[in-house]
């Protein structure tokens, strides 16, 4: 089958032929019907995390069951589904206390699976490599949706939509009312600003280097957007009282967006990272500032979310018109046009974009 397969650091992307192992006991094989570009892939090539290569990116996807091996009782063939790339095990200390999302055996960024045609051993993005014709993952990494869910619309879910609104549900609880900032508007920083909105905050600040993502910001719900520039602090406060936000989400992943959100927030707010950032990318706060501030400061790891239950209750959204995620999608692709779509990125344009591996 085809996958876009990475080979080391900044070195150019590729589709290529690649060998799957056989559908073993517990496992499914799955046509990939849409999967979506995100900026967690391109943590894996851009030196941000060092996963071995070769390296099939992709993570966030959907597809149809085509097989199912020996003892598989979740799914049949012709289900369609959505793909998780952080199955919980349901047996580790955190699954037991509540916490799925932080299970000590799901989330690894790669995992040995398939090999090239010259035989070299061959790894896949979390588990998955969903930026493929194909993947062969165990039952418990997807979880069945309507079928009449759009393709572009689940692929969304399993990453996107469940980050952004759990990060604004189920991690900072925003209530009613509350001022929100939002700082990055990639695909999850988007859905986070429509999660907020959903969830009745006011005023919702979108925030962004790039002057293009208003037009994105306004479709999904923002009130403001603003540019992450030496006037934000000021428009913040013009805008929340002269406090800051009750919420700030900082959607990218770096130390300086981090200190943006950290700023934005009110004395005794809530600063929720929701971006993945490098581990020698350090933040520095003050210990003054810390204590007198008040703030809270946490990250939300798939938003705090158990998939399994979450986007099920999302489809149902979708289908019933209450979540609209068409604004985040802002460009489609065959799979040959993969590398451009990680191009596209890097550079800060547009919001998701998703290939369709079955038009390459």
């Amino acid at each position: 089958m085809r996958a876009l397969v990475a080979r080391g650091v900044a070195e150019p992307l590729r589709v290529e032929e690649v060998e799957l192992p056989p559908c073993g006991p517990g496992e499914v094989r799955v046509g990939i019907r849409a999967a979506g570009v995100c900026h967690s892939d391109l943590s894996m090539v851009n030196g941000t995390l060092a996963p071995p290569y070769p390296l099939v990116l992709g993570h966030e996807a959907a597809g149809v069951i085509a097989e199912v091996g020996a003892g598989v009782d979740r799914v049949t063939p012709g289900d369609h589904v959505v793909l998780n790339w952080a199955p919980p095990c349901r047996d580790c200390w955190y699954c037991g206390h509540g916490e799925p999302w932080l299970c000590e055996r799901a989330g690894a960024p790669s995992a040995a699976r398939g090999r090239t045609p010259a035989g070299e051993p061959l790894h896949v993005t979390l588990g998955l490599g969903a930026l493929a014709e194909q993947v062969v993952v165990p039952q418990r990494a997807v979880i069945p949706v309507p079928a009449d869910l759009p393709p572009e619309s689940a692929a969304l879910l399993g990453c996107a939509v469940l980050t952004g609104v759990g990060a604004v549900r189920r991690t900072a609880g925003v209530a009613p009312g509350e001022a929100v900032a939002v700082v990055g508007l990639g695909g999850v920083g988007l859905s986070v600003v429509s999660a907020a909105r959903a969830a009745g905050a006011d005023p919702v600040l979108a925030v962004d280097v790039s002057p293009a993502k208003a037009e994105l910001a306004a479709a999904v719900g923002a009130t403001d957007f603003l540019l992450a520039d030496d006037t934000l602090n000021r428009e913040i406060r013009a805008r929340t009282g002269g406090r800051g936000v009750d919420h700030a989400f900082e959607c990218v992943g770096r130390s300086a967006t981090i200190r943006t959100a950290w700023r934005a927030t009110r004395r005794g707010g809530q600063v929720t990272v929701v971006g993945m950032g490098g581990k020698d990318d350090v933040v520095g706060l003050s210990a003054l500032d810390i204590f007198h501030s008040a703030r809270t400061l946490r990250s939300s790891v798939y938003g705090s979310s158990d998939p399994g239950r979450d986007v099920p209750v999302l489809a149902r959204a979708v289908l019933d018109g209450t979540l609209d995620l068409g604004p985040l999608i802002t460009d489609r692709t065959s799979l040959d046009g993969a590398p451009e779509a990680f191009a596209r990125m890097a550079r800060g344009e547009g919001a998701r974009t998703v290939v369709l591996p079955e038009e390459s």
